[in-house]
């Protein structure tokens, strides 16, 4: 009989150093939830109040009620849907180009590509302020959308998956009477569901934190992201808000984030792990 293989067990002190770790990273989370559930009367004198009841949920009532918080809510989800729908999209067909197709200087191109990954965005922000600003696309929705849709990473991680993917899918789609188009639609781009509920969640999450372009192409308080707005907030309106809305609102910011990566955990994983395409 085949012994049972045996699973490593953590030692109580290692044991114990995750759980002090895990501690220390939920320990500012759960502060900036109980901060959220107090009233602000009562957080002006001493923040400790947050460890004591009662809680309660004005705070986030506030910020349904409030019309330039919303507003925030549905730029941020304008912006971020959109630019994680076209760096899908851009990305796929990229990367099928740069792995399936033989085309002149596909090498070089490539090349060219990678080398958008090791330039900073804060090296191209002043011509990238000047093309938006004389093409009018400043505190508009195309303005805070097109910039996020050049990522290199996109382009690079689509073409690693779609090289891991055998060729003889193609072969046999073709034979089949299938035309190029059709063999990418049907047969490969189901196979990088995974890869995809990847890029898309790192491409939401960085769209949705993005501070420094929506900063300076929205100028207009209507057209803040959720980011710029907050911070608006917290050095113009820190005093007559309060903490505990501030805090509300950091968490009301967070929550898209959180259901994203409830919803595509599993495929993150799997990508991750590589276990996609066998």
């Amino acid at each position: 009989m085949a012994a049972s293989p045996s699973r490593t067990r953590l030692s109580p002190l290692a044991f114990a150093g995750v759980l002090v770790g895990a501690a220390i990273m939920v320990a500012p989370l759960v502060w900036t939830l109980l901060l959220s559930l107090k009233a602000n009367s009562a957080l002006l004198g001493n923040s400790g109040a947050a460890l004591s009841p009662p809680y309660t949920m004005e705070n986030y009532q506030a910020i349904v009620g409030n019309y330039l918080t919303m507003r925030w809510l549905v730029n941020s989800l304008i912006v971020s849907l959109g630019t994680t729908a076209g760096v899908l999209i851009l990305s796929s067909l990229a990367g099928y180009g740069f792995a399936r197709l033989q085309f002149p200087f596909r090498r070089s191109l490539f090349i060219f590509v990678l080398l958008g990954l090791a330039i900073p965005q804060q090296a191209v922000i002043l011509p990238q302020h000047r093309l938006f600003a004389d093409l009018g696309l400043h505190n508009s929705y195309p303005g805070l959308i097109l910039p996020g849709l050049v990522g290199s990473f996109g382009v690079f991680f689509m073409t690693q998956y779609f090289r891991a993917i055998p060729v003889e899918l193609d072969e046999a789609a073709m034979l089949d009477g299938a035309s190029r188009m059709r063999t990418f639609w049907k047969v490969l781009l189901p196979l990088t569901l995974p890869a995809q509920a990847t890029l898309g969640v790192f491409t939401f999450l960085g769209s949705w934190n993005d501070y420094w372009w929506p900063l300076i192409s929205a100028t207009r308080s209507d057209m803040y992201t959720l980011t710029v707005g907050l911070a608006s907030s917290q050095m113009n309106y820190a005093q007559t808000s309060g903490l505990g809305f501030l805090m509300a609102q950091a968490v009301f910011a967070s929550i898209p984030i959180f259901i994203v990566y409830i919803i595509f955990q599993k495929q993150i994983i799997r990508a991750m792990a590589g276990t996609a395409v066998r």
